[in-house]
């Protein structure tokens, strides 16, 4: 008799209906983030990364030191904000010059980024010099480096954007990101 009851107040119990944020991608390949279908504002479902999984999957194949292109900043962004842990994000935060007071402030401020959920990171690119897109004319265009890194998430309820930009800062060798 228990259980009947049980299992009637579970039918009853109202429901929380959720959002669900899309990633899309445009027609020129940026990143749309939406709670409507792709399809409805002309573009297509893009997949989203895979998070890691459990402590196996955050955690380092080897120790690499510091990491010698943005690619391997990226990964490091990317895995400490995926398994949740502050100590990894302040890894490859740039310290030096550095008070307490304010390295506190700062490793509140990376604690609360890797709470959020993770939705892309995405580089930005410096504004060009003479204001012409290197599009307009491909054949003069010049590859450079991104100045940023742009952290898209979304707050605890799921569907809240949330958007933080790290610097880059090159020392030593290394590639390390600051606020």
């Amino acid at each position: 008799m228990l259980l009947f009851v049980l299992l009637l107040a579970g039918a009853c119990w109202p429901g929380v209906a959720h959002s669900q944020i899309r990633r899309c991608a445009g027609p020129d390949g940026t990143s749309i983030f939406t709670d409507r279908r792709c399809q409805d504002i002309g573009s297509v479902e893009r997949l989203p990364r895979e998070p890691a999984s459990g402590a196996a999957g955050a955690s380092r194949i080897y120790s690499r030191g510091c990491a010698r292109n943005l690619q391997d900043l990226v990964y490091e962004l990317t895995t400490a904000i995926d398994s949740k842990d502050a100590n990894r994000l302040a890894s490859v935060y740039h310290w030096p010059g550095m008070s307490g007071s304010t390295g506190y402030q700062v490793l509140a401020r990376l604690d609360g980024i890797v709470r959020r959920p993770l939705v892309d990171i995405v580089p930005v690119m410096p504004a060009s010099p003479d204001g012409v897109d290197g599009d307009l004319y491909p054949q003069t265009s010049v590859r450079r480096a991104p100045v940023a890194l742009r952290v898209e998430q979304t707050l605890a309820n799921g569907s809240t954007p949330s958007r933080t930009v790290f610097g880059l800062q090159r020392h030593f060798g290394c590639w390390w990101v600051r606020l």
